[in-house]
């Protein structure tokens, strides 16, 4: 996907999830993240996003870290997340191509890299927020999807921080069947060696269109269950590994 791709996502999935927030109310629970009300899911990405504006915006070469969320709620607090999304909005769209800055994932620009990030991060917080508002939860298109999968997978579970680990080698699959794309996970006691393709054998098998996948990938809904339209085949131990040990905590 282009940057601007990322960009527009960016700012449409942060639209949407501030107004699932203000339509669940502060004190709302979020189904897809138990331990938190609709003002922690604000104060979380709205600190999210104002750390990385900072990255972009003032050009750091090395790791800052984010500064805590004021101690705001109901709609103070919902003003300020959309503040702070906005800022990044902008921030991202003006950057320049050549903008150089600290990364923590692999990208062509560190302006790639930013625009990326935060459009997923976006978009699965707002699958949070939709669900706390108990209405409908926007399906993600499959491009966009696929293109997450391979963040999560290819990003953050090819480093050294990614606790998907198995005491004898095996051979995880992610297929999606809308989009054609395949990753291959080869799974030890060290970090996952992932690989954009479908070949050779494999243990288990996780596949279904792009969205489900996608959100099923995150720990926002359950594989394997019917109804989800994701099916797991061949050693269901992968799968129960993934959701026990694949969190991205910040």
């Amino acid at each position: 996907m282009e940057i601007m791709e990322h960009i527009k996502s960016l700012a449409e999935e942060g639209r949407l999830l501030a107004d699932a927030a203000e339509a669940a109310g502060p004190d709302a629970p979020v189904p897809t993240c138990p331990d938190w009300r609709v003002r922690d899911l604000l104060r979380h990405t709205g600190m999210v996003h104002r750390w990385a504006t900072a990255f972009v915006a003032e050009g750091h070469a090395s790791y800052h870290p984010a500064e805590d969320p004021p101690g705001l709620d109901g709609a103070e607090l919902l003003a300020w997340f959309r503040e702070g999304h906005g800022l990044l909005v902008a921030a991202l769209t003006g950057a320049d191509d050549a903008l150089e800055c600290w990364t923590f994932l692999p990208a062509p620009s560190p302006r790639a890299f930013w625009a990326r990030r935060q459009a997923h991060e976006t978009t699965v917080h707002r699958v949070d927020a939709q669900s706390a508002a108990a209405g409908p939860v926007a399906e993600v298109a499959p491009p966009f999807a696929a293109d997450g999968i391979d963040e999560l997978l290819c990003g953050f579970h090819a480093r050294e921080k990614s606790r998907v680990r198995t005491p004898e080698p095996s051979v995880l699959r992610v297929r999606a069947t809308d989009t054609g794309d395949v990753w291959t996970l080869r799974l030890s006691d060290r970090a996952p060696r992932v690989e954009r393709s479908g070949e050779g054998p494999a243990d288990c098998e996780v596949s279904g269109p792009a969205a489900a996948l996608y959100m099923t990938l995150w720990n926002r809904l359950p594989d394997g269950t019917p109804g989800t339209a994701v099916s797991v085949s061949g050693d269901e131990r992968l799968a129960r590994l993934w959701r026990e040990t694949s969190a991205v905590t910040w």
